[in-house]
């Protein structure tokens, strides 16, 4: 590859600055400068350079709603939509954003593999595909870099759970390694170019990633010319020798990590040669110049991107992504009359997942919202009917809260404002003025407006001491103290507890308030506050609500019914124990459909989940967590004022039972990946099961015909028209089938697709790369890619399992 001009003044800039550098100042810039940064270094013109968690939008350095971020639907919305080109214009808003907030790099996107549905983090990971995670993983990667700002492609390797996520050993052969779990990181490697990449917690056939020499030095730096930087997950990073050997540039949070003094004093003993320090600190030195955080070197981007209006992408992203798995009789879009809505879902959205993927948006459209605002006067009801929590929830809805510090004496140290009841405060994510040392107490306060009236009731999720007050009296003080097996995390993940019972009037504002005291003797594993305020509105039976969703449904002429999982069920930190909805949602659909043959249920859900009624309801559509404008663009697909756009990344199963690839749970601390390369739809085809619905489907508004193939080695062409009365969208699925397999593969694979776009009888032709990795195996003997020759069946296709043209192709 030839150097360019700009490239050749990085490389100098980086290579004077690295020679200015002592052995001490090179070890602290690698073990990081606080939870979310690293060291400034003026003397070589180095700014201190700020990372923030993704992916659904930037953070920043601080969990709070004084600087609201752009919330952008889930990862599994963004591939649902089938468009590389969408997530590139993701990337491009994302950038914009981490620009807005002083952020060099976004730890994001996530690639790893939907290899069972119980992955409890699902939701923030694109595919069961790795070829669709790679596209998708490149149109973002590409985006955000577009816009000047660094990527970290995680988690590197084989994050596909999150039980024992910190210590599991997953062993996995090197072909489905190859072939399915490094293959996104490889594409998005050789495509994208990402500056950076972020390796996991997990042990991969017996070696820590973050100390794994082969995959990170020998595959992806090696093979693959990867040239960024590499930096742990938080916490990640155990050995001195066996990281800075293994590859791993920057260990965070710091300062206190395994670097630093740790790693200068290894070289002076002669345990680590400082060659390999200073192999890293290119390695940062070369991401600060891309970024632009090194003087006398040029950044990569000099030129932003043109502005993007946030909102009215989320708007878009929102419902491209959205899947209409299901609609009989034409049941959507919504015909002119009355509609009633139903589930506490359509009021109170879940529109992102659980852990650290979480931001503060400035504001969220719910369906109620939504719909209110589409729809006619009049036109639509409202009923709580099902609530997928019983749990009380951090206060949100009808609070508004600042939380006061205080010191041991009593002094106030500082105030910030709350987005809610939950406070987390990690590392130096404190208000300004106040520093863990000093900070004894925290008074979270304000007001409460009810929107019920009737019994609510308040409490507290956390350990330490609490004396929680409502309308002026003190309704609990006491202390949640540590059992001797409690999670460290406990305050983070753990269950909210019920202090007390009080009576309120809608309407009617009452001042609330708890003080924590803080519980010194916890260590905590980073220097962290986390607690919640914690509560929940009246509690009516559950059986009353269900009825009054039946009766306003039988009065309607439709039916719509949204339903959805919770933070207890997705989230960062545990993976499911099942597929079920949560609480009574499923009777609630069944009495519903049961009162009303023309039921519409939206799916509020990041990832698959039961539903034993589909059959009984007019359509179903998955809005998963549709962002912070969800609301705005459920009511435009479901008007008919936009198309749904989404295709299923990931295969939808009637029951878990039936489900092929499973197990999440290590046994003696080993997970065996003992599928081999049968995960997703390759699994499907193998056991020969039949999912409720298949890779690739979903419904449009319209309806098309498929005219010709014609199938190269190279490339495929495909000629459709639009054979139906409105303007629409199709993602043509090219998928391959070995005729006549001498070695054991899937029965077919995704191997390409594109989107086509057409008016009602207009015709559309696509011609469609077909990548050789797609003929190829990873041969275990040889080590090394290898073609496959022969006979293959090339597959047009609306899904996988509605093939519409085939075409025979020798190899």
């Amino acid at each position: 590859m030839v150097e360019n001009s700009a490239e050749a003044a990085r490389n100098a800039a980086v290579e004077a600055a690295l020679g200015k550098l002592d052995l001490d100042t090179k070890a602290r810039l690698l073990g990081g400068q606080d939870m979310w940064s690293l060291p400034a270094l003026p003397e070589i013109g180095l700014k201190s350079l700020v990372m923030s968690d993704g992916p659904i939008g930037v953070r920043g350095v601080r969990w709070t709603a004084d600087d609201p971020s752009v919330a952008l639907p889930s990862p599994t919305a963004l591939a649902a939509a089938w468009d590389p080109e969408l997530a590139r214009r993701a990337g491009r808003l994302l950038a914009q954003e981490a620009r807005r907030k002083g952020v060099h790099v976004l730890l994001a996107p996530t690639v790893n593999l939907h290899r069972s549905p119980l992955g409890g983090r699902h939701f923030e990971a694109y595919s069961e595909d790795p070829y669709l995670t790679g596209e998708i993983g490149t149109g973002y990667v590409q985006g955000v870099q577009d816009g000047g700002v660094g990527t970290t492609v995680k988690h590197f390797v084989a994050n596909d759970a999150e039980t024992d996520r910190f210590t599991v050993d997953n062993t996995i052969a090197a072909r489905p390694l190859r072939e399915l779990y490094l293959a996104p990181f490889e594409a998005i490697v050789k495509n994208a170019h990402p500056w950076g990449i972020m390796t996991a917690y997990n042990r991969v056939n017996g070696v820590t990633m973050t100390e794994h020499r082969y995959l990170v030095n020998e595959v992806l730096r090696g093979e693959w010319g990867f040239d960024g930087y590499n930096v742990s997950d938080w916490m990640a990073a155990r050995s001195t020798t066996g990281d800075i050997e293994g590859g791993l540039d920057v260990a965070m949070p710091g300062p206190q990590t395994v670097y630093g003094e740790a790693l200068a004093a290894a070289v002076r003993a002669g345990e680590v040669e400082e060659s390999a320090v200073d192999a890293a600190v290119r390695n940062v030195l070369r991401l600060a110049a891309r970024v632009g955080a090194l003087e006398g070197a040029p950044a990569v981007v000099t030129e932003h991107p043109a502005a993007i209006d946030g909102d009215a992408l989320a708007r878009e992203i929102a419902r491209r992504g959205f899947v209409l798995v299901r609609n009989e009789n034409r049941a959507l879009p919504l015909k002119s009359g009355t509609v009633a809505l139903s589930g506490a879902a359509a009021r109170d959205a879940r529109v992102l997942g659980g852990g650290s993927a979480q931001v503060f948006p400035d504001h969220v459209v719910s369906p109620l919202a939504g719909l209110t605002a589409a729809l006619p006067e009049g036109a639509l009801t409202f009923t709580v009917g099902a609530d997928p929590s019983e749990e009380l929830t951090p206060a949100d809805q009808g609070f508004t809260l600042r939380a006061r510090c205080r010191d041991a004496e009593g002094r106030v140290l500082g105030e910030g404002s709350l987005p809610n009841g939950q406070v987390q405060w990690i590392g130096d994510d404190l208000p300004a003025g106040v520093t863990h040392e000093a900070l004894a107490s925290i008074e979270v306060l304000g007001t409460f407006t009810p929107r019920e009236s009737g019994e609510h009731s308040f409490g507290t999720r956390g350990l330490g001491a609490f004396a929680l007050t409502v309308g002026g009296v003190t309704v609990f003080d006491g202390v949640q103290a540590m059992g001797p097996e409690t999670d460290p995390f406990e305050a983070f993940f753990g269950s909210p507890v019920e202090r007390a019972k009080v009576a309120l009037t809608a309407g009617e504002t009452v001042e609330v308030s708890l003080r924590h005291t803080l519980d010194k003797e916890f260590a905590a594993p980073l220097p962290a506050v986390m607690f919640s305020f914690v509560h929940l509105g009246p509690r009516r039976g559950p059986d009353e609500l269900i009825t009054e969703a039946v009766e306003a449904a039988r009065a309607a002429d439709t039916a719509v019914v949204v339903v959805a999982t919770t933070e207890r069920v997705e989230s960062e930190g545990f993976d499911r124990k099942d597929l079920a909805l949560p609480g009574r949602q499923d009777e609630l659909v069944r009495a519903v459909a049961a009162a009303n043959p023309n039921t519409v249920v939206v799916v509020n859900a990041g990832s698959p989940v039961e539903m034993p009624w589909r059959e009984d309801v007019a359509a179903i559509l998955l809005s998963w967590f549709p962002g912070q404008e969800g609301g705005d663009a459920l009511a435009d697909v479901l008007t008919g004022a936009e198309e749904p756009g989404g295709r299923l990344p990931t295969t939808w199963p009637a029951a878990l039972a039936d489900v092929p690839v499973t197990e999440v749970t290590p046994t003696e601390g080993v997970l065996d990946y003992t599928e081999g390369v049968f995960i997703g739809y390759r699994a499907w085809d193998r056991a020969g099961a039949v999912p409720a619905y298949a890779f690739g489907h979903g419904l449009g508004y319209t309806t098309w015909s498929y005219d010709s193939l014609t199938a190269a080695p190279e490339t495929v062409t495909v000629r459709l028209t639009n054979t139906g009365d409105r303007t629409g969208r199709e993602v043509v699925q090219i998928y391959l089938a070995p005729v006549a397999d001498q070695v054991e593969r899937p029965a077919r694979w995704l191997a390409a697709f594109a989107s086509v776009e057409a008016a009602p009888g207009e015709t559309v032709e696509t011609e469609i790369a077909l990548p050789r990795r797609a003929f190829e195996i990873w041969d275990e003997e040889k080590g090394d890619w290898a073609l496959v020759p022969g006979a293959y069946e090339v597959v047009a296709a609306h899904s996988l399992v509605d093939a519409r043209l085939t075409a025979t192709l020798e190899i």
